[in-house]
């Protein structure tokens, strides 16, 4: 059985092919500045990449036609439960229009839907989108009713890690308290109870630790004084929220080996590193809260997870809390090909959106 896997990015399009679980074939294409430029929308893009797709996998003699299912990265759909959901209509439409928002991801779904209408039998899905919303009712409350709590964070691969976790301790995920943190651009600390995200920062929009790009939580009162200050427009604003603030912002980079290393020897680097450690070991500590203290396992992945002398330290904040648990990386290729198995070998069913 063949699943193709699709990750589009603001810069890239990586695909991936697995063949009975096992990637056979992988390639990241790069997309210039000037090829980008082109295109007003993200879904002005879409035959631009779907080419560029098709021309890869001619190259590489890969033929679409043995396809069973293609596996798109879920893009900013409508809040949704976690799952594997087949593209239909209404889900390409919203892409199209972009509901939730603007981003590359949303050519994942579409572009697996409209390639897999050319193959016989094969099947086109998304997993895990990281607008999925499990909140519980009382993690949605704001201070004021103007505002409130939003699920967006690195469900995907927090997911993945969780049942990969589960599978090796032989119980169901279900089964599980867990408190799972995904380190990379964004930083996400979430509470997974019995298979179910009740609580979660917002990894995008200014929320919990800051991160290699993201500026973390802010007082609000700081926030409303800088923004009618007259010094800064709103798209400025918003960069400095995702995209140039958190280690960007404070050291000029969003390597964490380089920060790492430089820590060693500069005091406001290892001001910074202990920082956004310590930022995260106490997200960790409030998620522990909403488990109330009955955590199985504190899982920890993404790209920042690699630094191991970081990880001790981190452990050594919260592992009174649970057991900690490193895997270093994040693999979403295998994370989409992953569930789109689960529902091609009937292990899971699709869900309808």
């Amino acid at each position: 059985m063949k699943i193709l896997t699709i990750n589009p990015g603001s810069t890239s399009t990586k695909i991936a092919l697995f063949e009975d679980h096992q990637q056979v074939f992988t390639v990241t294409l790069r997309h210039s500045a000037e090829e980008i430029a082109p295109y007003a929308k993200v879904i002005d893009q879409y035959e631009f990449r779907k080419n560029i797709i098709l021309n890869s996998l001619k190259e590489n003699d890969i033929a679409i036609s043995d396809l069973s299912a293609i596996v798109g990265r879920g893009g900013l759909v409508r809040p949704i439960p976690s799952g594997v959901y087949e593209v239909n209509e209404k889900m390409a439409e919203d892409l199209r229009n972009a509901v939730s928002g603007e981003h590359a991801s949303n050519l994942g779904g579409i572009l697996a839907r409209e390639m897999a209408k050319d193959i016989p039998g094969c099947r086109a899905f998304i997993a895990d989108p990281v607008v999925v919303d499990e909140l519980s009712d009382i993690a949605r409350v704001a201070g004021h009713p103007a505002f409130k709590r939003v699920s967006i964070f690195h469900a995907l691969n927090q997911k993945a890690i969780a049942r990969i976790y589960a599978a090796q301790k032989g119980v169901p995920y279900e089964s599980l308290n867990l408190v799972v943190v995904h380190l990379g651009g964004g930083v996400s600390v979430s509470a997974h109870q019995k298979g179910m995200v009740i609580d979660t920062n917002n990894a995008l929009h200014g929320e919990g630790p800051f991160s290699p790009e993201r500026v973390g939580t802010i007082t609000a009162l700081q926030m409303a004084e800088l923004c009618f200050s007259g010094k800064y427009t709103l798209e400025e604003v918003k960069k400095m929220i995702a995209g140039r603030g958190g280690t960007v912002a404070h050291l000029g980079t969003n390597n964490f080996a380089e920060i790492g290393e430089k820590a060693k020897t500069d005091p406001h680097f290892k001001l910074i590193a202990d920082a956004f450690v310590y930022g995260v070991a106490k997200e960790i500590g409030a998620m522990a809260v909403v488990l109330k203290g009955k955590v199985d396992a504190i899982l920890i992945t993404g790209g920042i997870a690699h630094g191991r002398e970081m990880m001790e330290q981190l452990s050594d904040y919260v592992k009174f809390i649970a057991p900690v648990n490193i895997f270093p990386g994040e693999d979403e290729m295998a994370a989409l090909a992953m569930n789109g198995y689960a529902v091609m070998e009937g292990k899971q069913k699709a869900k309808v959106y």
